[in-house]
């Protein structure tokens, strides 16, 4: 079978379980890392993948090539990570903060992390700093679109935000600190 994404995909429409699978190898890995952002838990993460590639692999007629395939995929896989904290958490328990611009308090920095760093990181934060840093930070949504899909105020988010870049600034000084302590 050839690797034309546009190939599979519309064998995938026809239920062809050889393109299934082979879609299925192409994108498991970028997926499921949306899906671990998302929820602190591997085995959550794991169930709430499943979920949504078998969502993918039985609604894809709905996908009219408008936008790349991957990116309504990736919208699949937050919209079910979501719906699982949702669930599970309440992100409306969340405090309201002056709005304020600290992101100048998070430097750039010349060093880079690896995957498993980055999700040390998050694994840290509360779950509404993580969630609204993820959708945020990685997905590239506005504060007006993460309140209206977490039911929550766009101060809020807004205040999530600043909450987590503050906590992940602490986290990067606390581990910098550590490094130089042990030199």
């Amino acid at each position: 079978m050839t690797h034309n994404l546009e190939h599979i995909i519309t064998k995938c429409k026809s239920q062809d379980a050889e393109a299934q699978k082979l879609l299925y190898d192409m994108y498991k890995d970028k997926m499921y890392a949306v899906c671990i952002r998302y929820l602190k838990s591997q085995q959550d993460a794991e169930d709430v993948f499943i979920d949504a590639f078998f969502k993918i692999l039985t609604k894809i007629d709905m996908y009219k090539g408008d936008g790349s395939f991957e990116g309504w995929m990736r919208r699949i896989m937050v919209n079910e990570s979501l719906m699982f904290l949702r669930k599970k958490t309440n992100l409306h328990l969340t405090i309201e903060i002056p709005e304020t611009d600290i992101a100048d308090v998070i430097e750039e920095r010349d060093e880079s992390f690896s995957f498993e760093e980055i999700m040390a990181i998050l694994d840290e934060l509360p779950t509404g700093y993580r969630t609204v840093f993820n959708l945020y930070v990685f997905e590239d949504y506005k504060h007006r679109e993460i309140a209206e899909m977490l039911g929550i105020s766009i101060n809020t988010s807004k205040s999530q935000l600043i909450l987590a870049k503050k906590k992940v600034y602490d986290i990067l000084k606390k581990k910098e600190n550590l490094i130089y302590k042990f030199k």
